[in-house]
């Protein structure tokens, strides 16, 4: 195949996958998904076609304290596994999400399946589908000094433990030097219903991600990756993660970040031997919340099982 009708060919890929996501749009008003800082390490938890990407078996585990100081600030901690299978192509993850926001919980088990289609010699793409159960329950009658009549008939009754059914799909181009992502973690219709004490998976907000970044060589020690993630939640927002990393002596990753209206913080990860990564970022607010917090603490450990991956180089994604 002639490189034109390569990059044509990829183009038809990638403008299928956005056809299909914008076909899933509908609208919907409630629960978002948790943010990371170190998104690019924990792709899997919003891209289920990241799963097999590392060609081996190992786990991530990260846990974020957001607005360290506040009562009821949001607190995440997230679990993933991925590993091949006895199919060249295929490879399995699965991912647990804890999400507590004051009296709020919300708790996620899912599967992922992704298959690999080889677009040339060194680029990968992977598809992928996920799909598991969301346990939710918030203690309503607990909040106090909220705005309003204390006799609002939202805050008269706790919302029930209910289990509810999700979905979702993505794609993930890659290679060495860069890649590139488009997910769903919400791919069902729901309209919230009236009955609040009966919170369904219409409580559950279509997010949608696309995400991308490339490694460029500065030198035999020095390597340099900018990164990118843009979330839309359909009915709300547009959010923007930008973030520049150095990698120093294929030991130490440096870098900062920044989410647009939201925050800015530094990131800092140590590699060793190639297989257990330790991360740490901090974010600082740039919104009035700034004043009443000591900003937002995470820490990601990832592990590879061996036998180790046959590239050369750490892992850049």
């Amino acid at each position: 195949m002639k490189m034109n009708e390569i990059m044509i060919y990829k183009l038809k890929i990638a403008l299928g996958i956005f056809v299909l996501f914008s076909l899933l749009v509908t609208k919907s008003m409630a629960q978002q998904d948790p943010m990371f800082t170190q998104y690019y390490f924990n792709t899997q938890s919003i891209n289920p076609a990241y799963a097999g990407t590392w060609e081996n078996t190992g786990f991530m585990v990260l846990g974020r304290h957001q607005w360290v100081g506040m009562s009821g600030a949001p607190t995440t901690y997230t679990f993933s596994l991925q590993t091949p299978t006895s199919s060249q192509n295929v490879a399995v993850g699965l991912n647990l999400i804890a999400d507590i926001v004051g009296y709020e919980k919300r708790f996620s088990l899912n599967f992922d399946y992704s298959y690999k289609v080889k677009i040339t010699k060194k680029t990968t793409l992977r598809l992928g589908i996920k799909g598991g159960i969301t346990s939710y329950s918030n203690n309503l009658t607990k909040y106090t000094g909220y705005p309003g009549d204390p006799a609002d008939p939202l805050f008269m009754s706790d919302i029930n433990n209910k289990l509810m059914p999700n979905a979702g799909i993505g794609g993930f181009l890659y290679n060495k030097e860069f890649y590139i992502g488009l997910s769903s973690t919400q791919i069902f219709k729901v309209n919230f219903k009236d009955n609040y004490s009966n919170y369904s998976s219409s409580g559950e907000l279509q997010n949608f991600y696309l995400m991308g970044g490339y490694v460029f060589d500065l030198s035999e020690k020095l390597r340099f990756k900018p990164t990118f993630l843009v979330r839309s939640i359909f009915g709300s927002s547009v959010v923007v993660d930008l973030s520049a990393n150095f990698l120093l002596g294929e030991k130490v990753w440096l870098g900062a970040n920044y989410r647009t209206s939201d925050s800015f913080g530094f990131i800092a990860q140590w590699l060793f031997d190639n297989k257990l990564r330790i991360g740490y970022a901090i974010d600082y607010s740039v919104t009035p919340l700034h004043s009443f917090n000591y900003a937002t603490h995470e820490v990601m450990v990832t592990y590879e099982l061996p036998p180790w991956n046959n590239w050369s180089t750490p892992r850049m994604f």
